[in-house]
């Protein structure tokens, strides 16, 4: 897929790697939608910073674990630029808890996890997918974890929803071809906000990484641009992980 001109939605597009993807896709001169839950602000200075570089975006809130506010973000996206090329599933959320401690794991955990993680993608590519497949062209790509390959990570619950994410993603790989390509990234540790404060932790679980760096959040968008704009890639989980997994 060729970026310019494509509209692309990106969850949790206000900080982080949903940002750093953001300003990599305006770059590229597509058409950016920006969603946000909380982080109104966030979202708001990403879409100055790339309308003022002359490119084109816009923000929109929604919380993606409701479905009615994920159809009113793609009815607003269509509504804006006619259509949606992609789906860029960003927006995901955890809770530090160690793993030895199942006390701790409690009901409402789970359920936000994956409400968020899970239920909030699925409710998303459901938005996006008639529009795709009227155009007859997709692509959607799903942020996993390497927590969901090895199970190990900020909470038995997290790496639980990002397992689950693999496994979807396969799922709709196949129910969505010839003309919707579903694909996940897997990234290890990233210097995020997320880790602000639980640094040790990142590399106690990032633990020997042989290229001996921890990834930034535009090695991922890189990672996701990849996936966009590779039209034989479907189904697949691209670790990013600096060898974190050998």
């Amino acid at each position: 897929m060729q970026l310019k001109n494509k509209v692309i939605i990106i969850t949790g597009g206000g900080t982080g790697i949903g940002k750093a993807v953001a300003l990599k896709l305006a770059a590229e001169q597509a058409k950016v939608v920006i969603n946000y839950s909380r982080s109104e602000q966030a979202a708001a200075d990403v879409v100055k910073q790339i309308t003022q570089s002359g490119g084109t975006a816009i923000a929109c809130k929604a919380d993606v674990s409701l479905a009615q506010e994920t159809d009113t973000l793609v009815r607003k996206t269509v509504a804006t630029f006619g259509t949606v090329d992609a789906l860029i599933n960003n927006a995901s959320i955890t809770a530090q808890i160690p793993m030895s401690d199942l006390d701790a794991v409690t009901d409402e955990i789970w359920d936000s996890l994956f409400n968020v993680n899970v239920k909030g993608m699925f409710n998303c590519i459901k938005a996006v997918v008639p529009h795709m497949k009227k155009q007859r062209s997709g692509v959607i790509i799903n942020m996993g974890s390497v927590a969901g390959t090895t199970g190990i990570g900020s909470s038995i619950p997290y790496a639980a929803t990002k397992s689950a994410i693999h496994t979807m993603t396969r799922s709709l790989a196949v129910a969505l071809a010839p003309n919707i390509r579903v694909n996940s990234i897997a990234p290890g540790a990233v210097d995020t906000r997320w880790w602000a404060g639980n640094e040790a932790k990142m590399h106690q679980l990032a633990g020997h990484l042989p290229l001996q760096r921890i990834s930034t959040s535009e090695d991922i968008a890189d990672a996701i641009l990849f996936q966009l704009t590779q039209e034989s890639v479907t189904g697949q989980i691209l670790t990013i992980d600096n060898g974190q997994t050998l």
